[in-house]
This record gives structure tokens, sequence and C-alpha cells, in this order.
């Protein structure tokens, strides 16, 4: 485990990266800066929870990897609605408490479309890499209960930032 904990710290400091490039916008719209730990933090716990179902349908035998699986296809299909119904909530929220504070630069359409995009952006890959990651494991023998969640959340804290630093540049 001590390789891919190293090899996931360092992914953590692209991510850093990419938030320090992203941060004069940030500060210029503060609902934008509320999005993104909850951005974060959402869609890694989306994956961790799709990579824990995967999880067990893998260690009951009832997951084959194949596109026609009903475990594989429901569990990214669940992942995907859950977040189409979390991030407009998100989005709102942002807007909402930046409001509150006297900091709304944009409009809450604007956050409510940051926020929706790159929450279904980041469920879908949250959906690849869970996939990926727990094949992965399967194929080198690993038990994916230890490998999976680890790289499934530091993968989605990348992602998230990446994800919402673009979303900013389409729509803001």
């Amino acid at each position: 485990m001590l390789p891919l904990l190293l090899c996931l710290t360092l992914v953590e400091i692209g991510s850093g990266l990419v938030l320090g490039k992203f941060e004069t916008t940030l500060l210029r719209y503060p609902s934008l800066l509320v999005l993104v730990p909850v951005t974060i933090g959402t869609a890694g716990n989306l994956g961790s929870i799709l990579a824990a179902r995967l999880s067990t349908a893998f260690h009951l035998g009832t997951l084959s990897f194949a596109l026609d699986d009903d475990a594989l296809v429901g569990n990214a299909l669940a992942t995907i609605a859950l977040a189409a119904s979390i991030f407009p909530l998100v989005g709102l929220g942002a807007w909402g408490l930046s409001a509150l504070t006297g900091s709304t630069a944009l409009s809450p359409w604007t956050v409510l479309t940051v926020s929706l995009v790159s929450g279904l952006s980041l469920a879908v890959l949250a959906v690849v890499v869970a996939v990926v990651a727990t094949y992965a494991a399967y194929r080198f023998e690993l038990d994916p209960d230890d490998v999976v969640i680890p790289v499934v959340t530091n993968t989605c804290d990348v992602l998230g930032v990446v994800v919402l630093y673009l979303s900013v540049l389409v729509f803001v």
C-alpha cells in the first residue's frame, strides 16, 4: 500500500497546483469558492459509495465487469442519478450562503450551472475511476476494499478541482 499512497500523495499535489492557478477567480466570485470543498467532497463520497458497492459485489461473486452486468450498470446509473439530484442543491446552497454574506457576484443560475455540469461530469469520471480501480485490483489479485476507495477519493479530489476549474472557464 505504501507505493500506492505515495503516488496518490503526488496526485494530490497536482490538485493543489490547479487550485492555486484558480485562486484569483475564486476570490473574485465567493460562491465559487464555497463550491470547491463541497464539490470535491461530494464527488469523493459518490465515488466511494460506488467503490464500496462494487467491492461488495466483487466479493459476493456477482460482478462480472461486463457492460450488461446489472450490478455494474445499476450502480453506475445510481451514482449519476445521485449526482443529478445533489449537485443542483449544492449550487443553490453555495449561492445562498454567498447571498447571506452579501458577496454574490454571480447569478444563481450561473452557480447552479457550474455546480450541475461539474457534478455530473465528476460522477461520470468517478464511475470510470471506480470501475477501473476495482478491475485493476481484481487483475492484480489485491483486495478492492483496501485499494479502490483511496484511489477513488484521491482521484476525485484532483478531478474535482480540474473539472470545477474547466466548468468555471466555460460558464463564468
